[in-house]
Order: structure tokens, then sequence, then C-alpha cells
């Protein structure tokens, strides 16, 4: 992490990265989207677009209408603002209305296509890879790598299962993965050296839907076992537009 304030770093002549830290953190992440929020609240003349990640925030400018050094300036003033400050110290005050969500997953082998392969290189069966994985409280981070491809932190440090050194083949729809310390849901078939280790029904990316992303970064989540047939029956509920996921309330 870092202590004496953010990192500037240019992308080009028409994006910034604006860096908080070198770690994977939920207080690295929550001053991320406290200036996110800034940016979309009232966004200085020139800025088109943000995108936060784990650990910075990428914004994309045109520099003929604001100034590298005049985009810095309106950055450290909002950071220096007392709101942002508490932001920054606690990561609850960012994203304190983020909604909580129950996902169901099924840890099936028969749907979990690596989760015996991942046990075993953990030293676990099936069964207490997925009991471990259910019983954990998700922070997500940001979404990446393709469309409604979404980073959770979290992991119980007993399923820290390094990637695989080369890319398995496509994971199928909603795939529910671990890998590098991290898991992860996938919204549509790519190879990945991430471990399949469950699949949820839902739909985490739509371009029909308002929003098209219904989880956000900084909400939290955790996954609800289902059994196989259930996990039908949900599939087919969610592929008629239905959300099958379960907004909770409380933490």
């Amino acid at each position: 992490m870092y202590d004496a304030g953010p990192r500037f770093l240019d992308q080009g002549e028409t994006a910034l990265t604006v860096e908080f830290g070198d770690v994977v953190d939920p207080r690295v992440n929550a001053r991320v989207l406290a200036l996110d929020e800034a940016f979309r609240g009232a966004p200085p003349p020139g800025v088109k677009e943000t995108t936060p990640t784990y650990r910075s925030l990428l914004v994309h400018y045109e520099p003929l209408a604001i100034s590298r050094a005049a985009l810095i300036a309106w950055i450290n003033d909002r950071l220096a603002r007392p709101a942002a400050g508490e932001k920054q110290s606690n990561p609850s005050a960012a994203h304190a209305d983020g909604a909580n969500w129950a996902v169901p997953c099924c840890y099936d082998p028969a749907l979990a296509e690596d989760i015996v392969e991942a046990g075993a290189l953990l030293g676990l069966s099936p069964a207490a890879l997925a009991a471990q994985h259910a019983g954990a409280l998700y922070r997500v981070y940001m979404y990446g790598f393709a469309p409604g491809w979404c980073y959770l932190g979290g992991l119980p440090e007993a399923l820290a299962l390094p990637r695989r050194l080369a890319p398995r083949g496509p994971t199928p729809q909603g795939a529910v993965l671990i890998g590098g310390g991290l898991s992860l849901i996938g919204a549509n078939p790519m190879p990945t050296g991430w471990y399949v280790i469950g699949r949820t029904p839902e739909r985490l990316f739509s371009p029909q839907r308002k929003p098209p992303f219904f989880v956000a970064p900084g909400d939290t989540l955790r996954f609800e076992p289902v059994d196989a047939a259930t996990f039908a029956a949900l599939e087919s509920r969610a592929a008629a537009g239905e959300t099958v996921a379960r907004r909770e309330t409380g933490a």
C-alpha cells in the first residue's frame, strides 16, 4: 500500500491511471471507489470515462479540454476533502449502501468440472472445498478480462491455489472459479487458467438489462449451494430474464 498518496501514471496521451496501492486490499479498493464516485457525481469538463480496478482508477480524458496537470489538481482536491478522507480510512464508508447478494451456485462435479482436481491439489475433498468456498463472504472488486467477468476478494486462505501454467479449455457460462488467491464468476465461455469449482445460473451481465451489471464493485456476496436439479430450474428462469440471485438485508 502507498501511504504518501496515489501515483499518477500516464496511459498514452488521453488516459491517466490513479494508483492507490500495490496489493488487493479492501482499504485500497475503497479509495478507488470513493474517487470513482466523485467523478461520477460531478466530473470536470473533459473527463470521458472512468474504470475502477482492484487498486487503481483509469481516467479517460480529452487533453484539449483538460490538461494533465489540471486533472491531477482536481483529483488531489477531491482526495483532500473530508468526505473523501473518511471513505479512504473506512472501507465500509465507500459504497456504504452497497448491496449484499446471495448467489446460487452448484458444486456438483457434473457442473463443477475442476472441483475434483482442485480439491486434490489443495488436499480437500470436493465436498470440503465446496463448503469452505460457500462459507465465505466475498467483496466484489471489479469487472474485467471479458464483459461480466466478476472478480471477488475474500477467498479463504485454505483455497488459495495458483493458476494453471497453461489455460484450460473454454469455461461454461456462469462458471465459478478460483485461482491466484481470488474467486471469480465468468459470464461467458472463455479459456482461462483458473479452476472451475462451481456454476451459477445467474447472469451477472446482460446487455438488455439496465444496468447491464446488477452486482456492483463494493457489493458483497455469498454463494448459496444448490443441487443439480435446482440449478437446472434456476437456469431456465434466468435464461428467461429473471434475476435468481437474492438481495439480502444487513451486512
